[in-house]
């Protein structure tokens, strides 16, 4: 594998060195009920060095409507020294909002626009190389995030735009949510890094609310049902991501298990949006084997035990440390939770 781009291991600023891609269309209703469900589009910027991401909801394919939206996120953010985007090349197929998009980035006006921004703004616009998407896999990366469990949460649901908006933020909380890597090399601390932490300086904030995933959906008010939704996303992407972090080779040759004083993730399905339980390792029993199955943790409450199966490894500090000497090859766990 080759090594990364330098813009990925260079120390900046969250969002200094920013990717930049939309996904959609999605529906949202009006306020006038005669009137069909209209589309509208999420706009994603993802960090280059955190891989934190920000997705900001756009009503249509315009070039007005794309600046507003960078314009939000420089506001809300900071200004990007270096933008990346597809080349328009890459918007191909044969669906009508491909087409759409193809058109918004092929325009004159579009790109004049833009580049007058850009200008103005300091920020260096660049574009990957034509009929080459696998060069923008950053990006594409958080669009299948943020897009999948987008369809599968929503389905056939279709919310007001100031909803869809409420929903839109709440996925970006979640995903920025992830644990990285553990702060300290104190067996005691359980504290990790996340993407928020180089966004607000301190860990992510989420508030409780009641589940109402068991009720019926079209019996919801309007903030039952973002609720409603905002659960479905959380529990479909948890899993996902926890079963990107328990990825598991062919045991062509021994692998290196669990040890003590590891910082794992403990798989929990009834716990609320973004919050991660995690223990230490203190202690390991092994089956007849030689292999450990079992390991005794300790958490925030207090000391039980756990199937190593429901175990996930967070990457170490020396993985973290070796990936970025070694100009960005990694591997195994490190590699699950950069992703």
């Amino acid at each position: 594998m080759a090594d990364l781009p330098k813009e990925r291991l260079d120390g900046s600023h969250a969002f200094e060195v920013t990717g930049i891609d939309f996904c959609g269309p999605f529906l949202y209703k009006t306020e006038v009920r005669s009137k069909p469900p209209v589309k509208c589009y999420v706009c994603v910027f993802i960090c280059f060095a955190t891989k934190a991401i920000h997705l900001e909801l756009v009503k249509d394919l315009s070039t007005v409507s794309f600046l507003h939206g960078l314009k939000r996120f420089i506001c809300t953010r900071r200004r990007p020294r270096q933008i990346w985007s597809d080349n328009a090349t890459n918007f191909v197929g044969a669906r009508n909002e491909l087409l759409e998009l193809r058109r918004l980035f092929l325009s004159s006006d579009h790109q004049r626009a833009t580049l007058d921004f850009c200008l103005a703004e300091a920020i260096d616009w660049c574009f990957i190389p034509p009929r080459s998407p696998h060069f923008g896999g950053l990006w594409e990366a958080a669009v299948k995030i943020a897009k999948h469990h987008f369809y599968r949460a929503v389905g056939t649901a279709v919310l007001a735009f100031e909803e869809l908006r409420t929903l839109v933020c709440h996925i970006s909380a979640v995903v920025n949510s992830r644990p990285l890597v553990s702060i300290s090399e104190n067996p005691a601390d359980l504290d990790v890094l996340t993407p928020t932490h180089f966004l607000n300086g301190g860990p992510p904030s989420s508030f409780v609310e009641p589940d109402v995933t068991s009720l019926n959906f079209n019996r919801l008010d309007g903030w039952q049902r973002v609720a409603y939704l905002q659960q479905i996303f959380w529990s479909r992407w948890k899993e996902e991501y926890l079963t990107l972090l328990q990825q598991r080779s062919k045991w062509r040759t021994p692998k290196p298990g669990l040890v003590v004083d590891d910082l794992v993730l403990v798989k929990d399905e009834n716990l609320p949006p973004m919050k991660w339980p995690l223990a230490r390792v203190i202690e390991l029993l092994f089956g007849g084997d030689g292999v450990a199955r079992v390991a005794v943790l300790k958490t925030a409450s207090g000391v039980t035990k756990r199937a190593v199966n429901k175990l996930c490894l967070l990457p170490l500090k020396d993985n973290v440390e070796a990936q970025a000497s070694n100009g960005g090859s990694m591997s195994g766990h490190a590699a699950a939770a950069a992703n």
